[in-house]
């Protein structure tokens, strides 16, 4: 592809395998070019938080008429949502940072890649939280590479969840603690807020204590708590044997999910 390309490999030794959405090949009908295969951040949601740059990945293999050559073509995938793919391109879309292209015959090759994401010039509103689909800019140019012959926007490639990173924190009191004593179990959880760029209480999350016994390797939960409007976790126990406590609560539609690092108790 003749804009953003990184790098140019030889055929690849069989068919590279990819892990399709499901949905049907987009057949562009001014540029004779198909996309099928489409695969972002190997098919599982993009969790973002408020600062860190992501970069998901992306594999498809693209199809175009004879007589052209990689280098006259264009076949860029982006995100977008909420309205349609053309104006999505333009208003708050997601594209590529570049791409590598393995040609195997003069008119097809696999494509993979990379997006770019910076939550704090991509994403402007928590409702970005949601589901974006899955489109692709097909250029054909003309053979001095100045003009474009035809182009077109294909879609029906499929979707992918962009959803808020979450955090969670933990702290269990008093170290040591007598057998048989209260222990009192505190935490927060929060989660990226891309208007403010930054944590904000996650309010009314529900969330699960578990204990993992010293020598031991597997947690168990001991009760489920809800946090307060400010994102506080609260609650006591019962100090029985040396250990690590957490708090821990799974992903939604909209924000990942979050596991704090065990904080160990002595008891004597």
């Amino acid at each position: 592809m003749r804009t953003g390309r990184t790098g140019t490999a030889a055929a690849l030794a069989g068919a590279l395998a990819l892990v399709a959405f499901g949905a049907p090949a987009a057949q562009a009908a001014d540029t004779g070019i198909t996309v099928t295969g489409m695969v972002v951040n190997d098919g599982k949601p993009i969790v973002v938080g408020v600062s860190e740059e992501k970069f998901p990945s992306v594999s498809f293999r693209v199809t175009w008429p004879s007589g052209y050559t990689p280098h006259t073509i264009d076949a860029f995938p982006y995100l977008y949502h909420g309205t349609t793919a053309a104006a999505g391109a333009e208003d708050g879309g997601i594209y590529m940072a570049g791409t590598i292209l393995y040609e195997d015959s003069p008119t097809s090759a696999d494509v993979e890649g990379d997006l770019y994401i910076d939550p704090r010039y991509t994403l402007d509103s928590n409702n970005d939280a949601t589901t974006w689909k899955i489109a692709v800019t097909a250029r054909l140019w003309d053979e001095t590479d100045t003009k474009i012959k035809a182009e077109e926007r294909l879609t029906g490639l499929g979707s992918v969840q962009v959803k808020r990173a979450a955090r969670v924190s933990v702290n269990a009191s008093p170290e040591p603690v007598a057998k048989g004593r209260t222990i009192t179990v505190t935490g927060s959880a929060t989660r990226a807020d891309w208007v403010k760029h930054a944590y904000v209480g996650y309010g009314g999350k529900l969330a699960k204590l578990q204990f993992r016994k010293a020598g031991t390797s597997t947690y168990t939960t001991v009760k489920t708590v809800r946090a307060s409007s400010t994102g506080a976790l609260r609650t006591t126990v019962t100090a029985a044997a040396d250990g690590y406590w957490r708090w821990t609560f799974a992903e939604t539609a909209t924000t990942g999910g979050a596991t704090a690092k065990g904080d160990y108790v002595d008891v004597k």
